[in-house]
């Protein structure tokens, strides 16, 4: 491991710190020179993993010249904290993001954030280091996230303290208190990190989970998606002033987004073939396997326990329920982070999905791909969360 990777890991207490005083600065600034008008193309950014894969695929299978729209080739970016800077700071139009950390970005910060849509549900596991035979071998050890706000850290928490594990932050973690060091990384940076012992196991979204199987060095101890049913991870976000510049390329925009749902859902190789051509760095076995787990070969070790949960599937289905909005910032307030959390205090849950969300672009997507059905969701949209870290 090089130095710059295990500073970043030991560092990575102070990375959220770092990151709210840049994204505040972009705030104050306001909307830079040079970026996009009504009239010109949207800029997406993302960050090179499947989470992104509705984004990428629209754009190599033409389907936003077909419904209108013009798309600019996607930038990449390497961590969730440089993405968002360049959300912020409006270098970027539309990006996926950590659905916790948009409402860190709305409420924390102040920033005019609006959840179009969800770009993909579950799609993200807990990985262990071959030398850890259980979630109990990791106390004494430190463990990476993507970020603090992230369903990731969120569902790690919850079952490390189910199993009598203890998460702590910017310290030694003690074996016999079965405490775990919990460090902000980068995606990229953590197989690496792992392979080189700097860290015992990570939790991410793919490929890099697929990635350590395949390479040998680590293995799938759990899929978030067994953890919380279809729960959704990265969501589409953009600015309001994108919205309000042109709520017709914004429509047509999320027409396309959901005609690529329906698209790799359809043809899941040809997908990760689509993807491997230039938009994921990672090999195309890797991205295929992360595309298509075999639920019968994790129900053998256990990283599947609710069959009929599918938990090992991402999926691709673009309405963002109310329910899921309310419980997951309900969790927010019960996770262990090292960023600040006032904003959470007197915030309704109940009153964030209304004011975050705008599904009335969503909604019309969906009718014009077909139905509900066509994505595999309730004719009502709604539905009732199902959490269960056993």
């Amino acid at each position: 491991m090089s130095g710059a990777v295990d500073r970043r890991a030991l560092l990575g207490g102070g990375l959220g710190l770092g990151l709210a005083a840049g994204l505040g600065a972009a705030v104050g600034a306001g909307r830079p020179a040079g970026a996009g008008t009504a009239g010109g193309a949207l800029r997406i950014g993302y960050l090179p993993i499947t989470d992104a894969s509705p984004l990428l695929v629209a754009h190599r299978r033409g389907l936003y010249d077909r419904f209108g729209v013009r798309v600019a080739q996607p930038v990449r970016f390497r961590s969730w904290a440089e993405l968002a800077q360049a959300f912020v700071a409006r270098k970027v139009d539309v990006v996926h993001l950590l659905a916790p950390f948009a409402v860190q970005l709305r409420y924390g910060l102040g920033a005019p954030v609006r959840m179009l849509a969800w770009n993909h549900t579950n799609g993200s596991s807990i990985t262990l280091a071959n030398d850890i035979a259980d979630l109990g071998g990791l106390a004494g050890r430190t463990f990476a996230i993507p970020y603090w706000w992230s369903i990731h850290n969120i569902l790690a928490q919850r079952l490390f303290r189910a199993g009598g594990l203890r998460p702590v932050l910017r310290r030694s973690p003690t074996r016999s208190k079965g405490e775990v060091r919990l460090v902000v990384m980068s995606p990229s940076d953590m197989l690496p990190a792992m392979s080189n012992g700097v860290i015992s196991g990570y939790v991410v979204a793919d490929p890099f989970n697929a990635m350590a199987e395949v390479r040998g060095v680590g293995r799938i101890h759990r899929f978030l998606g067994d953890l919380w049913r279809d729960h959704a991870c990265c969501v589409v976000v953009v600015n309001q002033a994108t919205i309000d510049a042109g709520p017709d390329r914004v429509q047509r925009f999320t027409n396309a987004l959901a005609a690529a749902q329906l698209d790799i859902s359809a043809n899941r190789p040809a997908a990760a073939a689509a993807l491997a051509g230039g938009y994921l760095p990672q090999p195309r076995p890797a991205i295929a396997k992360a595309l298509g787990y075999r639920r019968e070969d994790y129900e053998r070790t256990g990283a599947i326990r609710r069959r009929d949960w599918e938990g090992q599937r991402i999926g691709f289905s673009p309405f963002p329920f109310p329910s899921y909005t309310s419980t997951l910032v309900e969790a927010m307030g019960g996770t262990l982070v090292d960023v600040d959390t006032r904003f959470l205090d007197g915030l309704d849950p109940a009153r964030v999905h209304g004011d975050l969300v705008d599904d009335s672009f969503v909604r019309r997507a969906i009718e014009t791909s077909g139905s509900p059905s066509a994505f595999g969701l309730p004719a009502s949209l709604t539905r009732v969360e199902e959490v269960n870290v056993s």
